[in-house]
């Protein structure tokens, strides 16, 4: 996700499946790459992806039901966005409520360990990024 340690603006999640062959040299954590980097990464993921989803918390839900929650609802709103439906779920983080019984897993810095969280760090980034730019 994007936009949790911001004053303004959306908390942005991001889902992503990528087939088991995926690489790319400059995929890992959205906050190691530089905003060029971010953005010559996010077609590639997005036409390379067999799924993927970004979901949008409005400021003033964040602000009614806490960032941690608009962070995990903006997870879940993600998942349900994917045209596939995932056999296990991988979070970065340590802080995730089951979704629909699928079994998952918290990994903290998991941007650094999983290309498809990696994937979902860029995409939420850049989306959130765009975003804030357009109405600034």
């Amino acid at each position: 996700e994007a936009g949790r340690g911001c004053l303004c603006g959306p908390v942005v999640a991001a889902a992503v499946i990528l087939p088991t062959d995926f690489t790319h040299p400059f995929l890992n954590d959205s906050k190691q790459l530089s905003e060029k980097k971010r953005e010559e990464v996010r077609p590639f993921i997005e036409q390379n992806a067999l799924a993927f989803s970004v979901s949008f918390v409005w400021q003033q839900e964040v602000d009614e039901i806490n960032v941690l929650q608009a962070s995990i609802t903006g997870m879940h709103r993600a998942i349900s966005g994917l045209k596939i439906i995932p056999e296990f779920i991988i979070v970065d983080g340590n802080k995730f409520r089951v979704y629909k019984k699928i079994p998952h897993e918290t990994i903290v810095k998991g941007d650094a360990k999983y290309l498809s969280i990696a994937a979902a760090s860029v995409l939420a980034k850049t989306y959130r990024d765009e975003y804030m730019a357009k109405i600034h």
